[in-house]
């Protein structure tokens, strides 16, 4: 039965892994895969997927617009890990599974903050840069070690960004909209409200999904409350953070610098904030390490193999 269906790859990184296009055509010969290097939107994904029983999807669009034009889609399995491109109302309205575990990419994108907190910290970036133009510049930072770092976010990556900080003898604050005491307790963390964390912390990193309750949870606001001397990361969704009062916190100094990989508007076109000495970017390469790829793929495969048993 499962090998009859048609299953459109919309996920461009997908579409050009080798292993994970072997072992899904193993399952579901009839695949077909996203052409281009890049994502399918309106029409071009509508046409895609027109015809389509399954569907493994990353950051494109689901919504009703989609749904109502592909009347054999019953499932949208997720390579990757957020949902806010799914619009589960109308899934459930036109009866489309989604296949989604939560978490597994999250060593790859906790390795990654962790990688900003000490860049930022030892300022390890602006001091590269400065040196590949030809400066010598000497000023090595502060260490991470015994400072305090507020996290937004106490998730799957959240967690294991925890456990990471351990050696560095953090103090952490916490802040999460599930209750989490027995945790917190146990790994000596101190929650807090949102307004703590950004006035208190070294470090503020990012690890929520986006809502509505989330969208520009960073803002010109919050960020006046943040120490001149503190950074902001963000590896969660790009419209977390609201980029222009980001910007303009930079170039004030209102805040010592941030990390950002990921983006409201991806690729990002404001190079001039792309170009700040004090921001560090990266291009949505958080959950891609290759060990966090394989198991993503694998976990979209896993969803389509138990809806077609």
């Amino acid at each position: 039965m499962a090998k009859s269906k048609l299953i459109a790859i919309t996920s461009a990184a997908f579409s050009k892994d080798v292993y994970l296009i072997s072992r899904l055509l193993e399952r579901f010969p009839n695949s077909i895969f996203n052409p281009k290097s890049e994502m399918l939107t309106g029409a071009e994904l509508r046409q895609f997927l027109s015809d389509a029983d399954g569907a493994v999807i990353g950051r494109d669009l689901i919504g009703e617009d989609l749904l109502k034009n592909c009347p054999k889609l019953k499932i949208v399995s997720k390579y990757g890990v957020g949902l806010d491109n799914v619009d589960h109302r109308a899934c459930q309205k036109y009866g489309v599974t989604v296949g989604w575990t939560g978490g597994v990419n999250r060593l790859s994108v906790a390795e990654q903050t962790l990688g900003f907190m000490l860049a930022l910290c030892r300022n390890l970036y602006q001091t590269s840069c400065l040196l590949k133009s030809g400066q010598w510049v000497t000023n090595g930072g502060w260490e991470l070690s015994g400072k305090t770092a507020g996290i937004i976010g106490v998730g799957h990556v959240g967690k294991e960004l925890i456990r990471l900080l351990v050696p560095f003898n953090c103090r952490i604050l916490v802040n999460d909209i599930l209750a989490q005491s027995e945790f917190y307790r146990s790994n000596g963390l101190v929650e807090s409200s949102k307004e703590t964390i950004f006035s208190e912390s070294d470090i503020v990193s990012i690890h929520t999904p986006l809502t509505e309750e989330t969208r520009y949870l960073v803002n010109r606001k919050t960020l006046s409350l943040m120490k001149n001397t503190a950074f902001l990361i963000n590896t969660s969704r790009g419209a977390v953070v609201n980029q222009t009062d980001l910007k303009e916190a930079l170039m004030s100094k209102t805040i010592a610098g941030a990390a950002l990989d990921v983006f409201e508007e991806e690729p990002p076109q404001d190079l001039e904030f792309l170009q700040l000495p004090n921001l560090f970017c990266t291009p949505h390469v958080g959950g891609n390490a290759i060990e966090a790829v394989r198991a993503m793929g694998l976990s979209a495969i896993h969803h389509l193999e138990e809806f077609y048993k």
